[in-house]
């Protein structure tokens, strides 16, 4: 068992402080960093433990929006009156995450915060550049079936596992930060990145930085949407492939449209220029098809994963057939349509 300082912070300026120091990780619901650390994977000089700063609350903003705080658990952000009304993709993808009992424990910020998911990386006795750089990916040559087919690099081939984070992406949510260097906010699509030669960094995320919030800006999306989540089996799997689809439909054809997809990367994927593309088309399976093949024109599978490109390719036709037809996803009994 790897020997740390353990600092319970008392405000956020404190935790600013402790995590300043090199190689240190907050400690909120601890459901993946315990984890880490039971496995020999993290081993951390420090464990700040944040669950008694003030970011418990949601907020709204001037815009419509609301302001999460980082501390929210996975439960009561899924079951807040005002996600389920204003934001219900949101609210459907964490209930397809996990357990009950995990979700009760997760946090917000934690959520953001998860590593991503290869048998590799949990496996300290294997080469895997994510926990030591220059070792070698040992997945693009061995087990390899759940593993990235868009944005991988010859450096590492693993998935970001989050469901709530696919949504979060497609929602434009914006990251709120502070650190030694104040505070700063980032756009959703620039805290998580691809592994390039650094896969080692999930995140953007400076040394000493806090994650204290995620915004979500107001959405019109609350009826044609969708969260479509394929696996292995129906409960307490991480996606083999998932997909966030919400539709603005006017007189027959889309004006708006938001996809995301998870399983499939490093971090959530989401193709803008594919969106634009969607505008002004009619919400039809020509369409749809059309869409899914522009999004996986570059995927790339490693052998065992080679399936996930069809695989995607289904799921996002059916999650825009969903979306159009308004009628989402039924986290509770499953049966996808």
């Amino acid at each position: 068992m790897n020997r740390f300082e353990y600092i319970r912070a008392d405000s956020v300026a404190h935790a600013i402080q402790a995590l300043a120091a090199p190689n240190s990780q907050a400690l909120a619901g601890g459901t993946n960093l315990v984890d880490l650390l039971k496995y020999d994977v993290a081993r951390p000089a420090r464990v700040v433990d944040i669950n008694h700063l003030p970011l418990r609350s949601i907020e709204e903003t001037p815009d419509g929006g609301l302001k999460i705080g980082a501390l929210v658990s996975n439960s009561d952000l899924a079951w807040d009156p005002r996600i389920v009304k204003r934001f219900p993709l949101l609210a459907s993808a964490i209930l397809a995450g996990a357990s009950a009992q995990l979700r009760n424990a997760a946090t917000t910020g934690g959520n953001l915060l998860q590593r991503t998911r290869c048998y590799y990386f949990y496996d300290p006795s294997t080469p895997c550049n994510k926990r030591q750089p220059g070792s070698g990916c040992s997945a693009i040559d061995g087990i390899n079936r759940i593993h990235a087919i868009l944005g991988t690099s010859d450096h590492c081939i693993a998935v970001h596992p989050s469901d709530m984070c696919v949504a979060l992406a497609a929602l434009d949510a914006i990251v709120h930060l502070e650190g030694p260097d104040g505070r700063r906010k980032l756009p959703f699509g620039d805290f998580h990145r691809l592994p390039e030669d650094r896969p080692q960094h999930d995140n953007t995320m400076q040394q000493g930085e806090l994650i204290t919030a995620v915004e979500l800006p107001r959405s019109d999306f609350t009826e044609s949407y969708t969260y479509l989540k394929v696996r292995d089996r129906l409960s307490y799997a991480f996606a083999l492939v998932s997909v966030a689809a919400a539709l603005r439909i006017d007189a027959g054809a889309i004006a708006e449209a938001r996809l995301a997809l998870g399983g499939v990367a490093h971090k959530p994927w989401r193709d803008r220029k594919v969106e634009d593309w969607l505008r002004g088309k009619v919400p039809d399976e020509s369409t749809f098809a059309e869409c899914a093949g522009s999004v996986l024109r570059h995927a790339k599978g490693h052998g065992q994963n080679d399936f996930k490109i069809e695989l995607a390719r289904r799921t996002i036709v059916r999650a825009l057939r969903q979306a159009a037809a308004c009628m989402p996803q039924d986290q509770a009994d499953k049966v996808v349509r």
